[in-house]
């Protein structure tokens, strides 16, 4: 129960869990802490036997891994293995989660992951290290493998540099702002739920974004333009909203016009990395078709909408051409994975997306 709920091991020793199990099974001797200690490490070692065992049947895996830092400031490194079984049913396991004292170059990060490969048997297995675009130096080290940065660390940097634009910075401050209230203020939260009464709209919640995932502010876009109207009733209504503060909250039609208009590209933003992020199936093969969409659909400016999301669309496209897109003298990138992958999905035989990627060239094999 405490390897499979993720429960404290200090949980054997709460008084309520003792008090229960008396009264379920009084002649039952509830185990101390260290007892659990030793069969959650048992439990472990059989763990990490049984996926070896199956890890040795995959004649090539691929790797990927992050470093991260606790809220305790203690500096972590977590690697995780994808495999194919006999049947062809893709796999993951995490290989291990380790405390990292050492600063994050290029070199210590190569070497953790050289330990690593060693002491799970992988080190002639490696076909790829996916990581995000901080590691590529440190796995371009590791001549063996192929350094695949990650797509949706990726798209998310191209996507923070669209929120720098002056004006939808501006936008995203002031709904921060109008969110942060709600959120503060009972009063308000009452007003709002009455006001959608009124409106017969959903009671929902507003949400706020996080600074750390871009999609939060899809997301507390949407909910703002859902319950647009019941917001502006709560902040008219002087008997909840007082007259300074409605003035500091309230967004003009500009800002609701920007909402509007900027949604649909934020929606097909966050539609591509949800494709691109399945832990159930490969999905490198889309990378450069849906780069392709978003590039030439997708971020395309249209007539008729805001200055601010045509600079918006502007600065994401030209950020992820320069990530995405090699540079025209780079005539290996053809023959990369991405690339090959892409040209042999037979969901992509249409191959729209050639001419915006290296398999355009005609001197290239593939």
């Amino acid at each position: 129960m405490i390897t499979k709920d993720m429960l404290p091991l200090s949980f054997v020793e709460g008084e309520g869990f003792r008090e229960l199990m008396n009264f379920v099974e009084p002649e039952y001797r509830v185990p101390t802490r260290k007892t659990i200690v030793s069969r959650v490490e048992l439990k472990y070692e059989e763990g990490v036997k049984k996926l070896k065992m199956d890890i040795s049947q995959s004649e090539k895996v691929a790797i990927t891994t992050d470093s991260w830092t606790a809220l305790t400031t203690e500096s972590y490194t977590t690697i995780t293995c994808h495999y194919f079984t006999d049947d062809w049913e893709m796999k993951s396991a995490v290989l291990q989660t380790r405390s990292s004292d050492e600063r994050h170059t290029a070199q210590n990060i190569a070497a953790q992951l050289q330990a690593a490969a060693e002491e799970w048997g992988l080190t002639d297995k490696i076909t790829a290290c996916v990581h995000d675009n901080a590691m590529v130096l440190a796995n371009r080290t590791i001549a063996d493998w192929e350094s695949v940065p990650c797509y949706a660390h990726t798209l998310q940097l191209a996507i923070n540099n669209g929120f720098k634009v002056g004006s939808v910075h501006r936008v995203v401050a002031a709904c921060g702002r109008l969110v942060s209230h709600f959120h503060h203020s009972t009063v308000a939260t009452a007003g709002l739920k009455k006001k959608q009464d009124a409106q017969n709209l959903p009671k929902h919640k507003l949400i706020q974004y996080s600074r750390t995932r871009w999609n939060s502010i899809c997301d507390m876009f949407e909910r703002l333009h859902e319950q647009r109207w019941a917001v502006s009733a709560t902040l008219s209504d002087r008997t909840i909203t007082k007259q300074n503060d409605a003035r500091t909250l309230e967004l003009t039609d500009q800002n609701w016009q920007v909402i509007e208009d900027i949604l649909p590209a934020l929606q097909s933003l966050k539609c591509a990395i949800t494709a691109l992020c399945s832990e159930t199936h490969v999905c490198i093969s889309l990378e450069q078709p849906v780069t392709n969409s978003l590039l030439t659909r997708h971020l395309m400016s249209i007539p008729g909408e805001s200055r601010a999301v045509g600079e918006f669309k502007e600065a994401v496209a030209t950020s992820l051409r320069k990530r995405i897109i090699p540079e025209s003298d780079d005539t290996s990138a053809g023959k990369k994975p991405v690339y090959i992958a892409s040209a042999l999905d037979p969901r992509h035989k249409h191959l729209h997306f050639v001419a915006h990627s290296p398999l355009g060239d005609r001197e290239n094999p593939v």
